[in-house]
């Protein structure tokens, strides 16, 4: 798989930090020796999530966003290894793969000027390519029977996570997206705005529930688009958690409804979530723990066949928090969807 670099046991011992009676995630997941054949590999393992990175940020820069979503896998990793390993973790049932090596798209980026329009079109003709190896490489997971967990990177990259799936499947999809924003935006080059209008219109997603769309961030366009098909649902953050107008439980039966008809994907958008480091950080938006129980309803339904969490722009300041949060996410997907 080109642009993948295996996760390694000399990797894994650097980020381990052993203690004495303590068993750590990290001693425990498996990981992939060579590159051999992966479908065959990761089809003959006793395992059911696929761990994979994607550091980087091509495409919250090609969407005017605030850059540091490559930094994601790196904090995310160092705290995952070093979590407890027990009967609730499971950590015998997951593999780490790897990333995949962004380098030279994030050094094209570099030189880059966000405020002119010929390099912003540069830039949304990186993520197209970056699209082609997000979606091969969740393709190989999902043929292989295992579910993807995808760490990093801009929201661009639901659409990889979609059409691989789709056509591992040999079919649409569908998605339910926590979200502040809708994503559906118009087809104008590829960029963190608009990866689930793409796949929609190109046939690999079908039924799409965003759940806590903020009203304050959506424009009239959108809201339009969004009334006007009949697969698409929503319901906004400010109805749900404002003004009471909505009742919670109600709510998170009929987005589970709108999309588990079919096999859906769960994507979380980091900017979702009060006060978490991300592309567009937010002072207002579901807490840590709401969001956790709001992955683990969906990620309890037989249904669910991945995990994304994107958007997270850590600091050196912030990155252990960071790297907490997403762990969280990942083990509760992990209990929710191995009951």
């Amino acid at each position: 798989m080109d642009k993948l670099v295996l996760f390694n046991n000399i990797t894994r011992n650097k980020l381990l930090n052993k203690r004495s009676g303590e068993s750590k995630f990290g001693q425990h997941v498996q990981i992939l020796t060579n590159f051999n054949n992966i479908y065959v590999q990761l089809k003959s393992l006793d395992v059911a999530y696929v761990i994979l990175g994607l550091p980087e940020d091509v495409g919250v820069f090609a969407n005017h966003g605030k850059t540091g979503t490559a930094k994601a896998w790196n904090a995310t990793l160092k705290v995952l290894l070093n979590i407890q390993s027990n009967e609730f973790t499971r950590a015998n049932k997951v593999l780490i793969l790897g990333h995949l090596d962004f380098h030279e798209e994030q050094l094209e980026l570099s030189k880059l000027n966000s405020t002119k329009k010929k390099d912003v079109l540069k830039a949304r003709e990186i993520v197209a390519k970056i699209d082609d190896f997000v979606t091969h490489v969740v393709h190989q997971i999902i043929k292989a029977g295992k579910k993807p967990i995808i760490i990093g990177g801009g929201h661009n990259n639901a659409y990889g996570n979609i059409k691989g799936s789709s056509l591992a499947f040999g079919k649409p999809i569908n998605a339910i997206n926590i979200d502040a924003h809708s994503d559906f935006r118009d087809e104008e080059g590829r960029h963190s705005g608009n990866g689930f209008s793409y796949a929609y219109t190109e046939g690999f997603l079908g039924k799409y529930f965003i759940f806590g769309l903020h009203e304050n961030y959506t424009s009239n366009k959108i809201f339009k688009v969004l009334n006007d098909l009949k697969s698409i649902e929503y319901n906004t953050f400010d109805a749900l958690e404002i003004r009471n107008e909505l009742k919670y439980k109600r709510e998170l039966e009929r987005a589970l409804l709108h999309v588990s008809e079919g096999l859906f994907g769960i994507e979380i958008d980091c900017d979702a979530i009060e006060n978490m480091p991300s592309s567009a950080m937010t002072p207002s938006g579901f807490s840590v723990t709401k969001t956790r129980k709001l992955l683990s309803h969906f990620a309890k339904h037989e249904h669910a066949i991945y995990l994304h969490i994107c958007e997270a722009s850590p600091s050196k300041k912030s990155a252990l928090q960071v790297g907490k949060l997403i762990t969280y996410l990942i083990t509760d997907f992990i209990k929710a969807n191995d009951n």
